[in-house]
């Protein structure tokens, strides 16, 4: 079979999409992944073949930042590439608008990888699920709303009632404790876990990074910021609580596009392609909640600190929350954060409990799950769930 992976092209898009990439290639499949010229060395480290979305007349198709407004430009350069690869089957991103189209004129099933949590309406149940962010419900419209314009601008007519979000299978990387009590998912969606996999580290790298975190000698939390959506500048929070604490933190930059430490703050700030061996030296993860670095944390059993920003943020960190796994941390510098990054570093409960889940996370054979369910899909519909996604394990 031919598998042409189409995800976004950033890291918390691309990395899922190459695990289960790998794990088809190892079955005997031909892979080959298209997006952004920039993911070339990624791909090429990850060992499958790779096609620029520039070399197929398009540039912004694949990027997260710009998915809102550029579906059009990732239908066009989809279509060519699954045409010009004869591809049977498609693996994109969720959200990605242009893939799902580009599979429909194809006449091609297309699985779409999610994140750690369902986006969208449930299928019953989640009674009494508090609006973290924007309601499922008028997320789910508002994502039906721009799939619906590109589609329009592709010139396809109007599609039958049923939600073309899930693509032929949804794969949630994350786990049934993270969705709200008592909600049943919809029959095209299933779990399968994280789909853990990151570029290398370099030596060279981790033993100056080691070599700065001595210098002060502080216990470490490691700091991921999400993509910033106009909301609170998380800086002076960052800064009140690593100047003169107990900790020091190394934070990576991501889509932070204007870091500012203060002086002399206990703050090293980096930009890399890796996570893990950053989270291996911290005993804490503070995060805006955006699914890769919630579950490289769980993963090795760190306890978070969770300031949602927007879009999936405030989602997830709710869930993170309610499953114990979490405290809410102010991104303002009034209060101090400090107190409740000390409070939950000291709080056994709360390790525990992301120990249990990681742990969890863990035994679940991600890559191996989702390869079987994207051959699923190339011989028929994906079987109804029937359980809960408060506890459906399979």
């Amino acid at each position: 079979m031919k598998i042409l992976l189409c995800p976004l092209s950033d890291g918390g898009y691309l990395y899922p999409a190459i695990a289960v990439g790998r794990e088809l290639r190892r079955r005997g499949h031909t892979v080959s992944v298209l997006g952004r010229s920039t993911a070339a060395p990624v791909l090429a480290e990850a060992g499958l073949p790779f096609a620029a979305a520039e070399d197929f007349g398009e540039r912004r198709g694949f990027s997260a930042t710009w998915w809102g407004t550029t579906g059009p430009a990732q239908y066009r350069a989809t279509l060519r590439a699954a045409t010009q690869a004869r591809a049977d089957l498609l693996i994109t991103s969720v959200l990605c608008n242009g893939a799902l189209l580009a599979a429909e004129v194809l006449d091609i099933p297309v699985v779409v990888l999610g994140l750690s949590v369902h986006l969208w309406n449930y299928r019953a149940g989640g009674e009494g699920e508090p609006h973290l962010g924007r309601a499922r419900d008028d997320r789910t419209r508002e994502s039906l709303r721009l799939y619906a314009a590109v589609r329009e601008q592709a010139g396809l007519g109007p599609r039958r009632p049923e939600n073309p979000l899930l693509g032929d299978a949804l794969l949630l990387r994350g786990d049934p404790a993270l969705e709200y009590p008592g909600a049943v998912l919809p029959e095209r969606v299933r779990h399968v876990g994280p789909l853990a996999w990151e570029p290398a580290a370099d030596p060279a790298e981790i033993e100056a990074i080691e070599a700065r975190l001595a210098r002060s000698g502080k216990p470490v939390v490691y700091v991921h910021l999400g993509r910033f959506f106009g909301g609170t500048d998380q800086w002076p929070g960052l800064n009140a609580a690593f100047t003169g604490g107990p900790f020091q933190a190394v934070v990576e930059q991501g889509r932070s596009t204007d870091p500012h430490p203060a002086p002399g703050a206990d703050i090293l700030v980096v930009r890399k392609p890796w996570m893990g061996p950053l989270i291996d030296r911290a005993g804490l993860v503070l995060t805006s909640a955006t699914s890769a670095p919630v579950l490289s944390a769980l993963l090795r059993g760190r306890p978070l600190g969770v300031s949602p920003n927007g879009s999936e943020q405030p989602l997830l960190a709710g869930a993170c929350v309610r499953a114990g796994v979490a405290v809410r941390v102010p991104s303002t510098a009034t209060p101090n954060p400090s107190p409740i990054l000390e409070s939950a570093w000291r709080d056994r409960g709360l390790r525990a409990r992301a120990g249990e889940l990681g742990r969890r996370l863990a035994a679940t054979d991600g890559a191996t799950r989702a390869a079987d369910l994207a051959e699923h899909v190339t011989r028929g519909p994906v079987q109804e769930l029937t359980t809960t996604a408060a506890t459906q394990r399979s």
